[in-house]
């Protein structure tokens, strides 16, 4: 059941010897429990920190958080998070112990921890510690707050989304007691940084069970989101649509792949729907716009949860495509590869099959065979080799200017207007023809 790796064993066998307590803890317990290999492996210790460091001296140790009791110890090239057994003060920033009391009790330690199934330590001599009912807890899939919900979640506001992201991951049930006290305690999440929140709602969006999070606690997503909160029970009275918009966006997640970028986009597709909803005479909602207004909102949201450049790029460029018609063409397929890309338009594919799984099923059979012949005719039109942007034409702006065009938008234009007649096979792709075009454009 436990294997602990041989960076990490060192590490305890290293305390033990010099006659101190040693355990793993924490999610490398809870996750060797649940058959799966951990990520990272702490150790917690009554060795006070200036012992630990004594212990360690000939390793390379850096004092990640020394006056909250941890140091990381190198060992291998491999990190190992040692801190010292530990009571917390006050949190008065509902985020940080204003100060810690180191203590010599296993139990004492654990108590300080967040959920049972993240308070259980173990020790290859003495065994597992499970004050907290951390086993049973992950036997019946739930969620717990360790002691009383209201306390811990006031101590870290944080702690909220991690036991989203935990009951996501695992596709556990939030415990009803923890999670009426989320649902109470929202409001902390206001005072914790934007950086952390979003890992945090990344880790949620591709756990297994998002759809389930998603569609209980919308009232925290609407926290950290405000943009979110009119698609909560917002009717699209539309055919295509048998959800309100947060449950349509909700089941859109679900659908997708679990990438974190796709997720957020699908998170945000709809967002601007609301503030786009018109209804026609038949009684018909559109919403006319929507993928603009809401790629304009994305970028708001995202830049808001600062959220990195890369990320942020992908997700406004398909928030703003996601509702486009592909191209029924080669030519129109050329095209669009060279504005958006093939990798990018491959995403766009699993993003309208995801928007799909998440409709009704009026016109599904057609829906799903458009856009099967739009990915045939991508592999079609990449394997004719054609070409798609402006660097694979056989003359450029410095030919031009030699023509006697004069540097501006006209090279440009001029540029793109040969691009656009050999993609519809008008023109040769041969210097002596595109130079020939270009005089009379000139």
């Amino acid at each position: 059941m436990f294997s602990i790796p041989e960076h990490a064993r060192i590490v305890v066998d290293r305390l033990e010897y010099c006659g101190y307590e040693a355990y793993v803890v924490g999610g490398c317990v809870r996750d060797s429990l649940l058959g799966r290999t951990p990520k990272d492996w702490d150790v917690c210790t009554n060795a006070l920190p200036d012992e630990v460091l004594r212990v360690f001296r000939r390793f390379h140790v850096i004092k990640t958080g020394l006056k909250h009791g941890t140091v990381t110890v190198m060992v291998n090239h491999e990190p190992v998070e040692v801190t010292t057994y530990r009571i917390d003060g006050e949190y008065t920033d509902n985020r940080h112990p204003d100060a810690v009391q180191f203590v010599s009790d296993i139990e004492a330690d654990l108590a300080r921890r967040d959920f049972t199934i993240n308070a259980m330590a173990y020790s290859p001599t003495r065994g597992l510690v499970d004050a907290f009912g951390g086993q049973h807890d992950l036997a019946a899939r739930k969620i717990r707050c360790v002691g009383e919900p209201d306390a811990r979640f006031n101590e870290d506001g944080l702690r909220l989304m991690r036991a989203l992201r935990f009951a996501a991951r695992y596709r556990f049930d939030i415990e009803r007691e923890t999670a009426y006290s989320i649902h109470r305690n929202r409001h902390l999440l206001e005072n914790v940084s934007a950086e952390r929140i979003f890992s945090e709602l990344k880790g949620i969006l591709v756990g297994d069970g998002v759809l389930d999070m998603l569609l209980a606690f919308p009232d925290v997503f609407t926290v950290i989101i405000p943009e979110l909160a009119p698609t909560l029970g917002f009717e699209q009275h539309n055919p295509h649509h048998c959800y309100d918009v947060w449950t349509h966006t909700a089941h859109a997640v679900q659908a997708i792949p679990a990438d974190a970028t796709l997720r957020l986009a699908m998170l945000l597709h709809d967002v601007g729907k609301p503030a786009c909803y018109s209804m026609d005479e038949h009684g018909k909602g559109h919403f006319y716009g929507h993928p603009k207004r809401g790629a304009d909102m994305a970028r708001d949201i995202l830049t808001r949860l600062r959220c990195d450049n890369a990320t942020l790029s992908a997700v406004l460029t398909y928030v703003n495509e996601h509702d486009r018609a592909f191209p029924t063409t080669i030519p129109g397929m050329r095209r669009l590869i060279g504005k958006l890309g093939e990798s990018t338009i491959r995403s766009l594919f699993e993003i309208k099959k995801a928007d799909m799984a998440a409709q009704s099923t009026h016109e599904r059979a057609a829906k799903v065979a458009a856009l099967r012949e739009a990915s045939l005719l991508l592999d079609d039109t990449l394997d004719g080799g054609a070409l798609f942007t402006l660097k694979d034409l056989q003359i450029n702006g410095s030919d031009l200017m030699k023509m006697g065009v004069p540097q501006g938008p006209r090279i440009r234009n001029i540029l793109f207007t040969l691009l656009e007649e050999v993609q519809d096979d008008a023109l040769a792709n041969t210097r002596e023809a595109l130079a020939s075009r270009a005089e009379e454009l000139i």
